[in-house]
């Protein structure tokens, strides 16, 4: 393993720690301007602005300015870059980088933090690499000083990939491709309607030169017939495929075809496949009414979405500490994400298997592609070859699963109902719908669920199956003989704690029932992000896309007014995580929460930092209070509190958002991460059928039979419900141990708090070569 890398800074005059940063940007970066800004002063860092890329660089001036904290608030909200990107052919060229040497030089920074795609990234290794060079030849012609050339003996590139079109390698996500996807699917749903109102096929071209990631995702987000990518070709018989499948969908009733199209899409031959052509194919052989949409620059603009400015937030930190502790051996990085776990890889490491992505489609091999590309592209690619491709089987399997929603709704629900019932006719199965929970399920609320049911289900909010509280211990029976009359092998379970709870309840009725001695798998979906065993729950990030941009425009409304505070309480029951990670996005002045105790103190600091700070040019503050956070501590008593003690400062004005945050349209993430989860679960589902089957009956009573389906780290894995019971805070009805925690020391030092950053998770050099882990088995 490699060790983990230690803090190592250049020491001043005065012996503190003397680390500058320069920054050049790509567009949709301004959360990790932001956060690169902030920490590095945070830690005593001076640091500058490099306005307009390579070429502020190259031509220096006023292109490089002291960067203040002030000047990167409100940032958060915007699309875009505020300081400015542009293409640099200067910088291709010895000269134009000695000219940037120079200003580097004149000015003591020795450490580049570089936003941007491959090109940025490959041009700031290279600029690494020559640095000795480049002084040795600025000294010889008295550009600089021997005594400057020594202070600045060694340059620091740490960089961070902002691209929409999730094309390099060695990150689960880029910046803004989040975001891309929110203005993608914004579209889709609108032309959705339009389409089912018209009886309409449309063929939606979306940006991906090289990369089919945007359509990809688009594709499994919205139930699309076909996508062209351009890692994977199509057969050569495509088209009688395509137009095949084309009426298929019509015969089972349906009123639209979607067609995805990267811009980059080919023929196993590498000739473009156009839009145009798809078009003409399908008026021509099937005469259908047919439109093309190609969505262009639109999927580059607009606000970011959650994710991404907290992504942006995380890798801006994660930047910094990788300079602070760079030393004239360590290698230009680039911080990434891998799950949900920051990491640091080596920048030409990364660059060099993006152009063996590039390479292996140029010579044709295409599966290597889609290999190189990583775990969460196969995944991806896997799961919509089997949803879209593969056809149910004329010959049954013999067994029922049935599929049913436990809790309060979240968006994203129906799309893993959607995916469990499509994959499990796949595997042919009898699909069986449970209505209202296990109140239903104890009712015999239950009826045969075939393809054409679910169709168009991904993009809609809320649940269709319904969904209840209740609990099933008082209905064991009921439950039993409903399990016996529709003879039902197999269960799955989507919903929040309930579902969790419900699911212990019915194991711990096998010993005196043994109907309910079935295979059962657990998905977790609720707002809260409350289940154990799980980093992520369905519904979550719908939810805090939500109080995100209600955040933003709550903030807007006081534009052009007096200097304001606004007291804004989340949902979430006892878990922090909304109130915690809407902070993160929305550039949160303090949010309180259960899990992390406060006391008339810690307000008191709070307000008296607000008041200091609306004595600068900072107009408003945020403050975020989960709903249970404090029984005596109300969202009216920290309202009033604030109103009291800002008078002549500030003023308060308080929002509860209550149930807005758990309706609404899911995200591209939650259709996405339930359709995985939908489809992973069958399959697991479908093993344990077959290993507990004996003599045609089913009896599985093991603690492995009864499993939770949850994002762990970099994975998705079944645990036993029986395990997670230990891990969990049933009183509070939290899990003991929560991930996002973590994260909290970046938002208070974001706020401008002193806090200790060393308590957050920190990120290891690893190897792009060593991250290869297996697609995950039996999708």
């Amino acid at each position: 393993e490699t060790p983990e890398l230690h803090h190592v800074g250049q020491k001043g005059p005065s012996g503190s720690s003397r680390l500058d940063f320069s920054l050049s940007l790509c567009t949709g970066m301004n959360a990790a301007v932001r956060a690169v800004v902030r920490v590095g002063i945070f830690t005593g860092a001076k640091v500058y602005f490099v306005h307009e890329g390579y070429q502020g660089l190259v031509d220096g001036g006023d292109n490089i300015q002291e960067a203040t904290w002030e000047r990167v608030s409100m940032m958060l909200q915007l699309g875009g870059t505020v300081i400015g990107s542009a293409r640099c052919q200067d910088f291709r060229t010895r000269e134009g980088r000695l000219k940037a040497a120079r200003n580097l030089v004149k000015r003591g920074i020795t450490n580049l933090c570089v936003i941007g795609g491959d090109g940025s990234l490959t041009g700031a290794n290279t600029f690494q690499a020559e640095w000795s060079s480049l002084l040795v030849e600025l000294v010889k012609t008295g550009g600089v000083t021997a005594e400057e050339a020594k202070n600045s003996g060694h340059l620091n590139i740490v960089g961070m990939v902002g691209s929409i079109d999730n094309d390099f390698c060695g990150t689960d996500m880029t910046i803004g491709t989040d975001s891309a996807l929110h203005r993608i699917m914004e579209i889709v749903d609108a032309i959705t309607t339009t389409a089912q109102s018209h009886q309409r096929t449309f063929v939606l071209e979306v940006m991906g030169r090289h990369c089919g990631y945007l359509a990809l995702i688009t594709a499994l987000a919205c139930g699309a017939d076909w996508v062209f990518i351009p890692e994977s070709p199509p057969e050569d018989d495509w088209e009688e495929h395509l137009c095949r499948r084309l009426i298929e969908t019509r015969g089972r009733g349906s009123r639209l075809n979607i067609i995805i199209v990267a811009e980059g899409a080919i023929n196993k031959q590498g000739q473009p496949i156009t839009s145009e052509d798809i078009k003409n194919l399908v008026v021509k052989r099937l005469g259908y009414d047919t439109r093309v949409t190609i969505l262009g620059h639109v999927q580059r603009g607009g606000t970011p979405s959650a994710f991404d400015r907290i992504l942006g937030s995380r890798m801006g930190v994660e930047a910094v500490m990788a300079l602070l502790e760079g030393t004239p051996d360590t290698p230009a990085c680039v911080v990434s994400l891998s799950g949900n776990q920051a990491v640091r890889l080596p920048l030409m490491e990364c660059v060099q298997v993006t152009k063996d992505v590039t390479t292996a489609m140029n010579e044709g091999r295409f599966e290597d592609a889609v290999k190189l590309r990583g775990r969460s592209f196969q995944n991806n690619w896997n799961v919509y070859k089997l949803l879209a491709h593969v056809r149910p089987p004329s010959t049954k399997s013999g067994y029922n699963l049935a599929v049913m929603n436990v809790g309060a709704p979240a968006s994203g629900m129906n799309a893993a109902v959607r995916a469990a019932v499509r994959i499990g006719l796949i595997h042919g199965h009898k699909m069986l719908a449970v209505h209202d929970g296990f109140d239903g399920l104890a009712h015999g609320q239950v009826e045969e669920i075939g393809w054409g049911g679910v169709g168009g289900w991904t993009g809609l909010g809320g649940s269709k199956l319904g969904t209840k509280r209740t609990l099933p211990k008082k209905y064991l029976e009921e439950i039993s003989a409903t399990i016996s009359s529709f003879n039902i092998h197999g269960l799955i379970i989507i919903g929040g704690f309930e579902a969790f709870t419900g699911s212990l309840e019915l194991v711990e009725g096998r010993g005196k029932y043994e109907e309910l001695c079935i295979p059962l798998c657990v998905i977790p979906a609720t707002v809260s992000n409350n289940v154990p065993g799980s980093d992520f729950s369905i519904g979550t990030d719908t939810a805090l896309n939500t109080i995100t941009t209600t955040c933003d425009r709550i903030k807007q409304s006081a534009a052009g007014t007096k200097r304001r505070v606004f007291i804004i309480e989340t949902m979430g029951g006892y878990c922090g995580y909304l109130a915690t990670m809407a902070g993160l996005a929305s550039g949160a002045d303090a949010a309180y929460i259960f899990e992390d105790p406060f006391t008339i103190r810690d307000l008191q600091v709070n307000v008296e930092h607000l008041c200091e700070k609306m004595k600068t040019t900072v107009k408003r503050g945020l403050v975020l209070r989960n709903e249970k956070c404090n029984e005596n501590y109300t969202t009216d008593f920290i309202f009033n509190l604030y109103s009291e003690e800002g008078k002549g400062i500030f003023e308060s004005r308080k929002n509860v958002l209550g149930h807005m945050q758990q309706g609404g349209t899911p995200t591209p993430f939650d259709r996405n991460f339930g359709t995985k989860m939908g489809v992973k679960s069958v399959a697991w589902l479908t093993g344990k059928i077959k290993e507990y089957s004996r003599h045609g009956r089913i009896f599985a009573n093991t603690a492995d039979s009864a499993c939770l389906l949850g994002m762990r780290r970099r994975s998705l894995v079944f645990q036993p419900l029986a395990e997670l019971e230990e891990e969990t805070d049933f009183e509070h009805r939290l899990p003991k141990q929560q991930w996002w925690l973590k994260l909290r020391p970046i938002l208070k030092i974001l706020a401008k708090y002193k806090a200790d950053l060393d308590i957050s998770e920190k990120a290891h050099l690893e190897h792009i070569t060593r991250k290869g882990v297996p697609v995950e088995a039996n999708i």
